[in-house]
């Protein structure tokens, strides 16, 4: 059995909710709006689609903690409170191990992939095995199983210590590929994610939302503003 938590944040809920109670009201019965206006069609297609955001988060017992939850929490703080709230969704898988990346794969589907843990460069990133201690991932392996999952996943961030080896190896399939080309602190990390979905969340692009992060790590007054990296697919 996974030792991993899945938890559901569904951004459009709320929204959804309201608008039906406003709907009933102002009726008293449902209409099918598609079959009575013939623009309904054409509005439901220009909607835009909503990108779910897969976290993926593990911390070995025997690695420095992390504070991985403080970050997810300020993630999906900012998201709740984007002008553009009702695009996105969060799923969040907790003490992944190997096995558990590829079926978070296959069950959600994401748009975005966000990796947040340790790396250890050459060696891969940091995951966990049934019984909570390190086990590797390697750049090889990482870039094999994205190539899979290459036809709805648009951006891959691993924000996890000298990790641009594996998204030098992952941006041959994803169009954008964000990793770090060093060591980074707690602070910085969560700075970059939190201002990074900031201007998602604003409708802004990967590209510029990556340098918002990196603006926000200086902004902070943290001298790791160049470690985050933003590869792109030729």
């Amino acid at each position: 059995m996974s030792n991993a938590s899945n938890n559901e944040y569904n951004l459009q809920g709320a929204k959804v909710a309201a608008f039906a109670g406003t709907e009933g009201q102002a009726s008293g019965t449902f209409n099918d709006y598609s079959s009575t206006n013939p623009t309904a069609e054409t509005e439901t297609s220009s909607t835009p689609k909503t990108r779910k955001i897969l976290i993926l988060a593990a911390n070995p017992t025997t690695t420095k903690p992390l504070r991985l939850d403080e970050e997810v929490r300020e993630i999906d703080s900012v998201l709740q409170k984007a002008k553009k709230r009702e695009q996105f969704q969060i799923k969040q898988h907790w003490a992944v191990r190997v096995r558990d990346v590829s079926h978070a794969l296959l069950d959600e589907k994401p748009q975005i992939v966000h990796f947040s843990g340790h790396g250890a460069g050459e060696d891969g990133l940091v995951l966990e095995n049934e019984t909570g201690q390190i086990t590797f991932v390697n750049a090889e392996a990482l870039a094999g199983l994205f190539e899979l999952f290459a036809n709805h996943i648009e951006c891959v961030v691993l924000n996890a210590c000298y990790s641009e080896v594996q998204a030098k190896a992952i941006v041959n399939y994803i169009p954008y590929v964000i990793g770090m080309n060093k060591e980074i602190g707690d602070k910085a990390a969560i700075e970059f994610a939190v201002a990074f979905y900031d201007a998602l969340g604003a409708g802004e692009t990967i590209d510029f939302a990556y340098q918002v992060g990196c603006n926000a790590i200086r902004m902070a007054g943290i001298a790791e503003h160049l470690t985050p990296k933003l590869l792109k697919k030729e």
